[in-house]
């Protein structure tokens, strides 16, 4: 790393592994001089900052060195954890901070324009609540409920979200977030340039929780179980998407005991149609429990209600079924399950059959969890941690200083 750019040094600062500018000569192999320079593109920019450090000890009579931090005030993210039925948008600080919140209802079905327009509303207000202008946001995160093209920034053919597939969805963002604004220019530029990123929400919580809590583990496994089913996979600190977006979408297995359980997806026996919040929603209601959705089903295991409790063990063995192929394949060291269902009664079925299922040496080091951030605040985290990933990686940073001329 001899030729570390001011984007490498960057990363070293923000993942700690150098903190002064001397130690950013050792790990580098950089000249004192090139580092300083380097830094100064970054003061510059206002991404990087010296505070003092702590004092030594008393004997060596030298001055603490100053300390090198990234500064996570010097922009903020705007994100939004979008659900079939509802919604979370925030405005967060680099840190992953929540500076302004909102939650409320919010269709999916209402399709595209309505959503983004609702949420550009949302994010306008939130803004103006953090005394913040347009010209503070750096970049945008979807969290939403179907597979995505990541690169293309779309939708692409999702079961649950009727109107979304191929829709453009970044350029929509943008043209909804100028109009509730009243601003054209961000942090990095004008609106129409602002990154806006779109992910599975499944993907997004798992990058959430895998950073916040087990930011070690090199294989990490999140199954959301709401409305639908879906699995998130974060390996080697990157979330793992399959070719074009598809990975982890384990809610369309085939099961072969269930040929007539229609699916929303067109298909008979997937997983989704007899396992999802949907099917116990069903269920239930069919039961004389009237529940109108994964959320439903929820508040009934909350409350002990029997069937629902029975429901969701069963819905849990299911699902074990499945996972102890998928754990066979991935050998993860951490499987979260998190969601609606992610409660005693489902996550007892998930181990039972996961266990009995899986060999021995698959399971032997998998810690099996709950979610430890729940389902919105995961998919905040996540969605803004994945913005400021993306524009502060090394290669990205160095393009945005080169565009301020630093």
């Amino acid at each position: 790393m001899t030729q570390a750019s001011a984007g490498h040094l960057l990363r070293l600062i923000r993942q700690g592994r150098a903190a002064t500018r001397g130690e950013l000569q050792r790990v580098t192999g950089l000249s004192r001089s090139t580092v300083g320079h380097r830094l100064d593109q970054l003061f510059r920019a206002g991404w990087v900052r010296e505070t003092p450090g702590e004092p030594g000890p008393a004997s060596t009579g030298g001055r603490p060195a100053l300390r090198l931090e990234f500064d996570t005030s010097h922009a903020v993210v705007l994100a939004a954890d979008l659900e079939t039925r509802h919604a979370c948008a925030a405005v967060l600080d680099l840190g992953g901070g929540v500076l302004a919140e909102h939650t409320g209802a919010l269709l999916i079905d209402e399709g595209p324009e309505a959503v983004l327009d609702r949420l550009a509303q949302w994010f306008a207000l939130l803004l103006e609540k953090a005394g913040l202008p347009l010209a503070a946001v750096c970049g945008v995160g979807l969290s939403v409920p179907g597979p995505v093209d990541f690169e293309a920034g779309q939708l692409a053919e999702p079961p649950m979200m009727p109107g979304w597939d191929r829709f453009p969805v970044r350029e929509r963002m943008r043209q909804a977030l100028a109009r509730h604004t009243g601003g054209e220019i961000t942090a990095d530029g004008p609106v129409a340039d602002l990154p806006v990123l779109v992910e599975n929400d499944a993907n997004v919580m798992a990058f959430g929780e895998q950073r916040h809590g087990f930011p070690g583990c090199a294989a990490f496994l999140l199954v959301k179980v709401s409305t639908g089913i879906g699995a998130g996979m974060v390996v080697n600190g990157g979330i793992y998407r399959g070719i074009d977006g598809g990975a982890g979408d384990i809610g369309h297995i085939r099961l072969s005991d269930y040929p007539d359980a229609l699916c929303r997806c067109g298909n008979y026996g997937c997983l989704a149609a007899v396992a999802s919040g949907r099917a116990l929603a069903e269920r239930l209601t069919a039961a004389g429990v009237p529940t109108a959705s994964g959320s439903g089903v929820r508040d009934q295991l909350a409350i002990g209600q029997p069937d629902a409790v029975r429901l969701a063990r069963d819905a849990g063995r299911l699902l074990g079924e499945v996972l102890a192929t998928v754990v066979t394949l991935l050998n993860p060291g951490v499987l979260m399950i998190a969601g609606d269902l992610a409660g005693p009664p489902f996550l007892t079925g998930v181990r039972e059959l996961l266990y009995q299922r899986a060999m021995p040496r698959t399971t032997a080091y998998l810690q099996v969890v709950t979610s430890s951030l729940g389902t919105e605040r995961a998919g905040l985290a996540g969605a803004a941690a994945l913005v400021t990933e993306h524009l502060y990686a090394p290669a990205q940073a160095d393009a945005r200083l080169a565009a301020r001329g630093l």
